[in-house]
């Protein structure tokens, strides 16, 4: 059975336990809800401050040139790419998911129309996928109007006979929102490949939190944000990845003037930037990417096989520990067991799920939730504790065992 000293015990062996000072994180807090907004980095008031009161305040709009401003979406790509399996010139830091996930959709699909399986309509994804996803799926085959479709599927054991002789496009979020499953990238790729089909990943829950390797995996196009694992800050700028053997044949309709091959020119006819600057689209929101780069920097200090191991170690904890210390409550297990097909969160489901996390974050423990009646809690290695872990199913055991929760709680408009 393990104890509270066996926890602690755990943290005085961490080799990543030094980067926690790293973060700013409040008194009282157990914060575990990084996979969806990470903690903030000391170090990024510092550059905030930077940025608006020196690089905006007193160079103005020099900055553009001298403070490096506008290679930033590129310089921050490069040092985003190791993380996600990527080489330098293949991901840029610029727009949104939703936006960058529309412009890798159609690129996928132009890339389809534009060779042997023109006659391919089909988009395929799961009805489990993020909203955003299928949303942005569904749009784009609405605004192409030529016969396209999206294809949704309620398991992954259905995904492989739905990617048939129609399909285009298998779009998938490499870890699941609300279960942390983690699909088996490479596998699922080559049966893609196979039947003639391109695939365009999301690693939203994944780049920061599991070791990735897009060229390995021979993945085609992958997006995702830099505000969960990563710790950008809210509605920091996303990315896009686009390998450098589909980079001239990559092309999508939001042709902003950050993506003209020469945009001081000021042409009136667009013409498409070489390489990742395709995937550019318009004037950047340089002080969140600037907080970017804050996040990016601890990364480095790391390595992704060190955080994924701890990251397994703490949601192994979590699961042994909920279930042996509030085994007496209707708990359902929603995150898989098996290694490879975790991500680095964990999600039990409850009756009264949103009033017991409502109770959680009165407490200090600060989980979130997602329909139907899933409590997610996210483990982010580089400042969460194994002591963490005791501490907050302790607390979860005594809301548990007391009822102290109100299942008439009025919900927030994020939950």
């Amino acid at each position: 059975m393990t104890t509270q000293q066996d926890c602690v015990a755990l943290d005085a062996h961490d080799a990543l336990a030094p980067l926690r000072a790293q973060f700013d994180l409040p008194d009282g807090v157990i914060y575990l809800d990084g996979n969806s907004l990470g903690a903030r980095p000391k170090a990024a008031l510092e550059r905030a401050q930077q940025v608006i009161a020196r690089e905006w305040g007193r160079d103005l709009i020099r900055s553009w040139n001298t403070a490096g401003w506008f290679d930033m979406p590129r310089r921050l790509g490069d040092r985003l790419a190791p993380l996600i399996g990527g080489k330098a010139g293949e991901v840029v830091v610029t727009d949104t998911t939703s936006l960058n996930l529309f412009k890798a959709l159609a690129a996928a699909v132009h890339l389809q129309a534009d060779g042997p399986n023109a006659a391919r309509k089909v988009i395929v994804t799961e009805r489990s996928n993020f909203p955003t996803d299928i949303y942005m799926a569904q749009g784009l085959a609405s605004w192409l109007d030529r016969g396209y479709s999206v294809r949704l599927v309620d398991s992954a054991e259905q995904l492989p006979a739905a990617v048939d002789a129609d399909c285009a496009v298998l779009m998938l979020t490499h870890v699941n929102y609300r279960s942390g499953y983690q699909h088996d990238m490479a596998a699922l790729t080559a049966h893609a490949h196979a039947k003639g089909a391109v695939t365009v990943w999301d690693l939203a829950h994944s780049a920061g939190a599991v070791p990735l390797d897009l060229h390995g995996a021979n993945a085609d196009f992958a997006v995702g944000c830099t505000y969960k694992y990563l710790n950008g800050g809210p509605g920091s700028p996303a990315f896009i990845w686009v390998p450098a053997r589909h980079q001239a044949r990559f092309t999508q309709p939001l042709t902003g003037w950050w993506g003209h091959a020469a945009p001081f020119a000021m042409a009136p006819d667009f013409v498409h930037s070489e390489g990742i600057g395709r995937a550019l689209c318009g004037t950047q929101p340089v002080v969140s990417l600037a907080m970017v780069e804050c996040g990016l920097e601890i990364f480095e200090q790391a390595g992704m096989d060190a955080i994924r191991a701890k990251s397994l170690a703490l949601t192994d904890l979590f699961i042994a520990l909920v279930e042996q210390r509030c085994g007496a409550h209707p708990l359902g297990l929603v995150t898989p067991r098996e290694h490879a097909r975790r991500g680095s969160q964990v999600s039990f489901t409850h009756p009264h799920g949103y009033a017991v996390m409502a109770a959680l974050i009165e407490r200090g423990v600060i989980g979130d939730y997602r329909e139907p009646a899933i409590m997610r809690f996210g483990f982010t290695p580089l400042y969460t504790s194994f002591a963490d872990v005791w501490d907050a199913v302790e607390i979860l055991r005594d809301v548990l065992d007391r009822e102290a929760y109100d299942i008439h709680a009025s919900r927030g408009a994020v939950t």
